[in-house]
């Protein structure tokens, strides 16, 4: 079922989340399982990928998950490894939107909630912004987002927050690749590369850790057709990604590299929610083979 065609309206998906909260999470997932992947969740014998992120949701629960998907909190996690240099600077942090002074903040900058995905608003050029209507979409972020809406428990208890960040550069080609390494037990094993990010067509594709591109994609997006260089100090990102991996059994770690200087993006241990579609879908199985999950106290 394209669940997005019959509701195109992302508010509107929202909404109707927000009304399912009675709903107990376990029901709900093999319920959201079937809509988004027209599959029927096995959780007795998960094999694939995205039935193991599922599984996670429902089983594992270590606090330190909750830290870390917050992505104001997780600057503290990246400080205890020794690795405070690859966090991006960072202007402000605000608990209501009428509390940003923009007076006080550079010409461009980046301002996003701490518990959301797609929550992010760029400014390029403060002189065009338009504040008021910046101030009313980051409010109504911070209010009107179910935090069950993917029945994702290391966000259930997060604070919202407004972050702003100091705004990247591009590189050469006006892009900003965002580099995004599976790691299980603290290795990296494939990495996900999305090119076009701030455009209307995102590309990706999935590299080995030759840093070579595979026969693989998510479905829903076009598949990068051209070359990709190994970034700088490729050898520094693994390790990077490997430490901050280290004490999950599974999570993964998006970084960025421009020219060689690396910055941190966040920590994602529930990939695109455990829905995305694979081409071809062995490598659903692929990733399902890496994360084990027998040794997870329950």
């Amino acid at each position: 079922m394209n669940y997005k065609k019959v509701f195109q309206s992302e508010q509107l998906r929202m909404r109707l989340l927000g009304l399912t909260e009675f709903i107990p999470d376990k029901t709900m997932i093999y319920l959201q399982y079937w809509i988004k992947t027209g599959r029927k969740l096995n959780l007795s014998n998960p094999k694939r990928f995205n039935e193991k992120i599922q599984w996670y949701k429902l089983y594992y629960r270590d606090p330190l998950m909750a830290q870390c998907a917050d992505k104001y909190e997780v600057r503290e996690y990246v400080t205890s490894k020794n690795l405070e240099e690859i966090l991006i600077p960072l202007y402000g942090v605000y608990d209501d939107a009428n509390d940003i002074d923009f007076n006080k903040l550079p010409s461009k900058f980046i301002l996003k909630t701490n518990n959301g995905s797609h929550t992010n608003i760029i400014c390029e050029d403060k002189s065009t912004l338009n504040i008021e209507n910046t101030r009313k979409v980051l409010n109504t972020w911070l209010t009107k987002r179910t935090a069950k809406a993917g029945r994702e428990w290391a966000y259930y208890n997060i604070n919202p927050k407004i972050i702003c960040e100091k705004l990247l550069d591009k590189d050469k080609n006006n892009d900003l690749i965002d580099y995004k390494f599976y790691c299980f037990n603290g290795k990296c094993s494939y990495i996900k590369v999305a090119t076009n990010t701030s455009s209307g067509n995102p590309e990706n594709g999935i590299f080995n850790m030759e840093f070579e591109q595979l026969p693989y994609c998510r479905s829903e997006v076009v598949k990068i057709t051209d070359k990709i260089e190994k970034p700088k100090n490729y050898k520094n990102m693994c390790k990077i990604a490997e430490a901050l991996s280290s004490d999950f059994p599974h999570v993964r770690v998006d970084l960025y590299n421009i020219n060689g200087k690396i910055y941190f993006g966040e920590l994602t241990f529930y990939d695109t929610s455990g829905y995305q579609i694979f081409e071809p879908d062995e490598f659903d199985y692929i990733l399902g083979n890496l994360f084990s999950i027998n040794k997870i106290v329950q």
